[in-house]
């Protein structure tokens, strides 16, 4: 596939893969995305995962067409990217690898063999290709300490490392980007807001025509669109007006009052997704979580503490950095309902957090004035 006259996708798609990074479930597989740009001199950028090796080395050999590469540039060092390394050396021993002071020092941690030949770059050096002339520009913590962005300034593609990327294999039948970008974006890169505030800042004066990702497809068309969505995500902001209300129970009652509230929310009009936790892909509640700017967790006290599930998804928004939210909550218990003062707790140390002080507390069964309750409730999270 080609991205320009003389820049060519060499990436490869996996559907055999079942959780990514071993832990988020792809129906729709991965793309590990690489590329190869030839003019005077040849630049390949990034490989593939262990798995996919050697289809992306017939890849490449297939754009090179007998040529040899004279540059690999290393993006991002995390396996899915840089498997193929130490074949592509052993391939092309010639060829000199471009990375940074980190890039080559976190190398040492991953091959056994020293690469031979290295080109440290640092913050806006550049490269000339020929006709091309690269820049590279450092971002750390996109998500890796030794990330680094390279914008071919000929051509105004910005190959981006991780950023804008997303779950799915190319050939997945996927019209909504932002659906699958979004899951990735908050548990992959979502604790990282600054730094993705920092990388934006950088591209906002590059004339960025084209953005190639490590993962997903490549984007050319409206740009701003999903700049800005990266620049929302990145705010913590809410991208979506409306309310997630996230729900666990054992016997039915905690549930059964979760969807009383959201029979109350949305007869006043209000938006809301929910989520069973103990059933759901724990990513895809994390994503809501963010999506929106308000928040109800339904939870029963188990050996008083919080429900488990609840409890795992409280830990994985905390880690992601979740704030700039209101949060509301419902309880269960039949002799000791705490679970309610237990997830605020939790919660409380998350930046610009705002509470209800409405709790729903249900002793086994939901309690009498629970249509009261909800309407409460709901007054606080919509006033």
């Amino acid at each position: 596939m080609k991205i320009a006259n003389d820049i060519i996708y060499i990436g490869v798609d996996d559907r055999e893969i079942d959780l990514f990074e071993g832990q988020y479930v792809v129906p729709e597989g991965i793309s590990y995305n690489a590329y190869v740009v030839k003019d005077d001199k040849i630049a390949v950028f990034d490989s593939a995962d262990k798995a996919k090796v050697d289809e992306w080395m017939s890849n490449l050999a297939a754009a090179l067409d007998g040529a040899k590469p004279d540059f690999f540039v290393i993006s991002h060092m995390e396996p899915d990217h840089s498997a193929g390394i130490e074949a592509f050396a052993k391939a092309y021993p010639d060829a000199t690898f471009v990375g940074n002071s980190k890039t080559f020092d976190m190398c040492a941690k991953f091959f056994k063999t020293e690469l031979k030949n290295k080109l440290v770059v640092k913050e806006g050096d550049t490269l000339s290709l020929g006709a091309h002339e690269l820049a590279f520009y450092t971002a750390p913590m996109v998500h890796w300490p030794e990330v680094m962005v390279t914008f071919d300034k000929t051509a105004g593609v910005l190959f981006s490392a991780d950023a804008f990327g997303k779950f799915g294999a190319l050939d997945a039948d996927d019209d909504d980007w932002a659906c699958e970008a979004r899951r990735y974006y908050f548990n992959i890169v979502g604790k990282y807001g600054a730094q993705v505030q920092a990388l934006l800042a950088k591209l906002g004066g590059l004339d960025v025509k084209t953005i190639c990702p490590l993962h997903g497809p490549v984007l050319s068309d409206n740009l701003a669109y999903y700049i800005g969505l990266y620049d929302t995500w990145s705010r913590y902001a809410a991208e979506t007006e409306g309310t997630f209300v996230a729900y666990c129970s054992v016997y039915g009652n905690t549930a059964q009052a979760a969807k009383k509230m959201i029979a109350e929310l949305e007869s006043r009009g209000e938006k809301v997704s929910a989520s069973d936790l103990a059933r759901c892909d724990v990513a895809e509640a994390v994503e809501d979580a963010f999506r929106y700017p308000r928040m109800i967790i339904a939870a029963p006290t188990l050996d008083g503490g919080i429900f488990p599930a609840a409890e795992e998804f409280i830990s994985h928004i905390k880690a992601k950095g979740y704030r700039n939210r209101k949060i509301g909550f419902i309880e269960n218990g039949s002799w000791a309902p705490v679970s309610a003062r237990q997830m605020r707790a939790l919660l409380e140390q998350q930046k610009d957090v705002v509470f209800a002080d409405t709790v729903i507390t249900c002793r086994s069964t939901m309690p009498d004035n629970i249509d009261e309750l909800c309407k409460a409730l709901a007054d606080e999270m919509l006033g």
